[in-house]
């Protein structure tokens, strides 16, 4: 049997939430938004542990409110993030023991299900990862910085990509390792904005699986807004 390591990213600021409080630890219905997230792969029994990265500051909180008080018995470790996205990642993978597959996600997309965890896992075993994603319902054009449209890509090969992304960890780690330690690295790793996109600077394909819609990375007051609607369904 392998180990699977649920590693959830919860340490940005969500600014375009336009509140004081980070976006994550908002009240989504009874609790905060991280707790709802958090709950999907505590439930599942494909997953044996969680690694939660935070900022170094909202630590003790998230042990406490968080991890303690709704009683998350997997989560074995809460890793402190980076400036980006990719070093809290890295943080989060430097932590993880003993484990063959590891879950990269969102700690603002709570609406994840045992379906995208299962059907992860399966593929990654196939081809090395498996990446969430739904189709675009809409014609989607490629301009530059001054708006003036350089492509119209073929809107059924067009993906928008979500978590979680599932991976092999020795591969995974490998990929990560030559970001950070390569003569090559990103001069702006705020350019990198998902893990399948290390794989590739690292020479791996990546694999897309269907996602679902409703899997919204919440992230604006428009999308806190849809999210309380989906909780009432």
């Amino acid at each position: 049997m392998s180990k699977n390591t649920a590693l959830i990213v919860s340490a940005g600021n969500g600014l375009r939430m336009e509140t004081e409080k980070p976006k994550q630890y908002i009240c989504l219905g009874d609790r905060p938004i991280l707790a709802h997230t958090v709950k999907v792969f505590q439930d599942s029994k494909r997953i044996d542990d969680i690694v939660l990265v935070v900022t170094e500051e909202r630590k003790d909180y998230v042990l406490r409110e968080i991890v303690e008080k709704y009683g998350f018995s997997k989560v074995t470790d809460i890793v402190t993030g980076g400036s980006a996205r990719c070093e809290s990642v890295y943080n989060g993978l430097k932590a993880c023991r003993d484990t063959d597959y590891v879950l990269i996600h969102d700690g603002v997309r709570p609406f994840a299900d045992e379906e995208m965890i299962r059907h992860g896992l399966e593929t990654a075993g196939v081809f090395g990862n498996a990446i969430c994603g739904v189709p675009t319902n809409d014609t989607v054009r490629i301009a530059n910085f001054v708006g003036q449209v350089e492509e119209t890509p073929m809107r059924d090969c067009v993906w928008l990509v979500q978590t979680p992304q599932v991976f092999s960890y020795p591969v995974i780690r490998e990929a990560y390792d030559m970001l950070f330690n390569d003569g090559e690295a990103v001069a702006d790793l705020s350019v990198i904005t998902d893990d399948g996109m290390v794989l590739e600077r690292a020479g791996g394909a990546v694999h897309m699986i269907r996602g679902s819609y409703r899997n919204i990375k919440i992230t604006t007051p428009e999308d806190l807004q849809t999210a309380e609607a989906f909780l009432l369904k």
